[in-house]
């Protein structure tokens, strides 16, 4: 077991009506805010009139930015930033799913920053002096953003998507809500449920029995829980239960708690963010392409004890089987979750997409050498997990 510092400075309200703690929490940090948010679907649902409600009640300045994208762009953070220099904003509320919150959080950073916000990402050594604070609301449960570090955001012109982290960057408060998902479509709802469960699995097989068994059967339990909700979500949008569970789900899947002594070494979500960046696609659809085919890819004699443990402990498999069939069967499981009761497209040709950049996909991921995750990937490994994927 390794040695490790726990700390989560963020306040979490979670549940119904709990934004009547807005105004106070805001006021804390400041009266100008820059509420930050995505399409219209805020508007539509009554929740922005909410938001300005509850600004208003507390005398704070309110100024707004708009149209962040499914992927954020690194040109509206620079938007963002800019209007925080100009209006000398005190605080930034982000209203939305990860997408929103990740750009707010560098929109955060932005503020002290003169140059262009992707030179964060292209040099991760470009220290970040400081940040807003940030404050979210969250709509969709994804990514585990509101509380986590972490941002990734998109180069359009340049084909990248990259992630950083910085504690600076932890929101302050985050309210969660779980009405407020009610309005989310099946089709949101699983691809959010496939990033959640990535989360935790990226996590589970990269800790290779590090232990600490509490995590192990904690981080089996949020697969559990999301296997469970997902579908129940999808058909009784409103059943709370199944919308609190996958909510709560997905701030403790990435909260660093899972994996707190053991490092971060991820291998779905950098072949995914190479198809994020090049194609443009949903991050958690393309997880559920990815994952899988990874899974089969390297499984072996080796690796084959923790897909074991997946099988029995996450999708109940009779352990008395062999253990390459146990394997098999849970991959299987999986397949059917994300494929059949999530109902999200299962391959890369179906979207459009043939192997045109998969050579330099590929080798962006291995640049530096193998990716080092739960299992050493090569170039030449990562081509062919993306040609397994059409």
């Amino acid at each position: 077991m390794n040695n490790f510092v726990y700390d989560i400075p963020t306040r979490v309200y979670f549940g119904t009506g709990q934004l009547v703690n807005l105004g106070k929490e805001l006021k804390r940090f400041g009266t100008r805010v820059l509420l930050v948010y995505g399409g219209g679907s805020i508007k539509r649902t009554g929740l922005y009139d909410t938001i300005v409600g509850e600004i208003s009640k507390a005398g704070l300045e309110l100024h707004e930015f708009s149209g962040i994208e499914p992927n954020p762009r690194h040109t509206s953070v620079n938007a963002g930033a800019a209007i925080c220099r100009e209006k000398n904003i005190d605080v930034v509320l982000a209203v939305g799913g990860g997408s929103v919150i990740d750009a707010s959080k560098f929109i955060c950073a932005g503020r002290y920053y003169n140059g262009d916000i992707w030179d964060f990402f292209r040099d991760k050594t470009t220290p970040i002096e400081r940040a807003l604070p940030l404050v979210t609301i969250l709509t969709l449960a994804a990514t585990g953003s509101e509380m986590d570090p972490g941002a990734v955001i998109s180069n359009m012109d340049t084909h990248e998507k990259i992630g950083r982290a910085d504690p600076k960057l932890l929101p302050k408060v985050s309210f969660l809500d779980p009405t407020l998902t009610y309005t989310v479509s099946k089709y949101q709802t699983a691809c959010g449920s496939a990033d959640i469960f990535s989360h935790i699995s990226e996590t589970y097989f990269a800790r290779k029995d590090n232990g600490l068994y509490m995590l192990d059967k904690f981080a089996e339990g949020i697969m559990k829980t999301v296997i469970r909700n997902a579908p129940v979500a999808m058909e009784d949008p409103e059943n709370y239960e199944a919308r609190a569970n996958l909510m709560w789900a997905g701030s403790w899947a990435i909260n660093n708690f899972i994996r707190i002594d053991t490092p971060n070494k991820w291998s779905c979500h950098p072949l995914e963010h190479e198809l994020s960046a090049f194609y443009d696609i949903t991050h958690g659809l393309g997880l559920a392409i990815v994952t899988p085919r990874w899974m089969r890819h390297v499984l072996n004699e080796e690796t084959l004890p923790m897909f074991v443990r997946f099988g029995v402990e996450v999708w109940e498999i009779d352990y008395n089987l062999p253990d390459m069939e146990i394997a098999l069967e849970g991959i299987r499981s999986l397949e059917d979750f994300l494929y059949k009761d999530l109902g999200l497209t299962s391959n890369l040709t179906d979207l459009g997409i043939t192997d045109e950049h998969f050579e330099e996909m590929a080798a962006r991921i291995t640049k530096n050498g193998p990716l080092m995750g739960f299992a050493p990937l090569t170039k030449e490994d990562c081509l062919a997990i993306y040609k397994a994927c059409l």
